[in-house]
């Protein structure tokens, strides 16, 4: 299992860019944590998420 945003994800192993177009996250702007480090965008098509990582995805509004 995969904790994604404090919600437990029944995934033993899934590639990072797969998870973020299946909930069809804007690549342009979210910033994903894995186990308290930062993944490098470039780094989304190749990074494998594994049961028990701790992942958080921040999404960025603009607003003033």
């Amino acid at each position: 299992m995969i904790k994604i945003n404090g919600e437990d994800v029944e995934r033993e192993e899934i590639l990072l860019l797969d998870y973020l177009k299946e909930q069809n996250y804007n690549m342009k702007i979210i910033v994903v944590e894995c186990n308290e480090e930062i993944v490098p965008r470039d780094q989304y098509g190749t990074f494998m998420l594994h049961s028990g990582d701790v992942v958080e995805i921040v999404s960025f509004v603009g607003g003033g």
